[in-house]
């Protein structure tokens, strides 16, 4: 009997097909779920120590799942002194659950997170004791390794840090994992059960050790430099593909020092949208944006300004463009790009 697609035989198993599954792996995702069905699932990080503002970016968002008693997280920061350090990774690795891999250039390489972690994590899901999940946290060459069949997460493999706001990136992430989860398990509060946990030496503690971090007035500088210099990179090459894609539309991008630039679009000849994007002004550590190329520097339709929160920098809107809608929003430099250049492109979008 010929099973037809493989939404088809998905629907066949009663399993649905969520991220760390291969294209060819339904069965394997059955075993898996299998294995799974034990009172908490244990979620492992497996990740660069040059991510870890992102790893405890993520971990927050999964407070919600941890509070329900379906999960309990583990990552290499909760080894103890006196601990093996390899051994106890390896034993970690053995008793997980569900191995996110936070994918970025520097887990790609590490040799301990490539050679190690990843091999074994491959194992233990090619054998369906366990689920790996591809978390791609910043853009890199992963579709080449082990794990590049596999479903990655956030939606479509789009990086993280990509996304215009990071929590949306997490959150899919968070309903990804949720639905790796057995089902009735992912949704339903259970009774907790705990593991022996005397083979790792480990004493029971809390995993909410996540401290407020601090950031300094050249950490600020940097961070809206930074954004800045990206925003100018986007528009120059959008503007690029825009006249390139598209026979009637002329752009044309002006870098008038290091601290402005302006966007012209022409379509059949006639100006249709213009802007002026600069860094600093009257509000300090902020990139405004004008309608007009020519505007004085102290003319602005909108502004993104620096803010923190407990662990990171973003961008964020006054909202003056879209009345309030996007004051709320925290803004990575990919978001903030996208942001201007949709008040630039809006008007041929009519």
């Amino acid at each position: 009997m010929r099973l037809g697609t493989e939404a088809d035989r998905s629907r066949m198993l009663a399993v649905p097909v969520v991220a760390g599954t291969p294209s060819s792996g339904i069965r394997a995702e059955a075993r898996s779920c299998e294995s799974l069905e034990r009172s908490v699932a244990t979620v492992l990080f497996s990740y660069s120590h040059r991510d870890e503002n992102l790893r405890d970016r993520l971990e927050t968002h999964l407070s919600v799942l941890k509070r329900q008693g379906v999960i309990e997280a583990w990552h290499d920061r909760r080894i103890v002194a006196g601990d093996e350090f390899g051994g106890r990774i390896g034993a970690e690795l053995e008793r997980a659950d569900i191995i996110l891999l936070l994918v970025s250039p520097d887990f790609l390489a590490s040799d301990y997170c490539f050679d190690v972690e990843m091999t074994r994590a491959m194992e233990r899901h090619k054998s369906g004791t366990a689920r790996v999940i591809p978390v791609i946290l910043r853009p890199c060459d992963w579709h080449s390794t082990p794990f590049g069949k596999l479903l990655a997460a956030p939606k479509d493999g789009k990086p993280i840090v990509s996304w215009p706001d990071l929590d949306e990136a997490f959150l899919d992430v968070v309903r990804e994992i949720r639905a790796a989860l057995p089902r009735g398990k992912a949704h339903s509060p259970v009774q907790r059960t705990y593991p022996d946990m005397s083979a790792v030496n480990e004493r029971p503690r809390s995993s909410n050790l996540r401290v407020k971090k601090s950031f300094t007035d050249a950490d600020r500088d940097r961070f809206i430099e930074d954004a800045f210099s990206f925003m100018a990179k986007f528009f120059e090459g959008s503007l690029e593909e825009l006249s390139r894609r598209h026979d009637d539309i002329d752009a044309k991008f002006r870098r008038i020092d290091a601290n402005r630039f302006t966007g012209v679009i022409y379509k059949n000849g006639k100006s249709v949208s213009r802007c002026k994007i600069t860094l600093g002004g009257m509000f300090g550590r902020s990139i405004s944006y004008s309608y007009d190329d020519n505007a004085n520097d102290g003319t602005y339709n909108e502004n993104l300004r620096v803010e923190v929160d407990d662990q990171s920098l973003y961008l964020k809107a006054l909202g003056m463009a879209t009345h309030g809608r996007d004051q709320e929003r925290h803004l990575s430099f990919e978001g903030a790009a996208e942001y201007y250049w949709s008040l630039l492109i809006e008007p041929l979008q009519r």
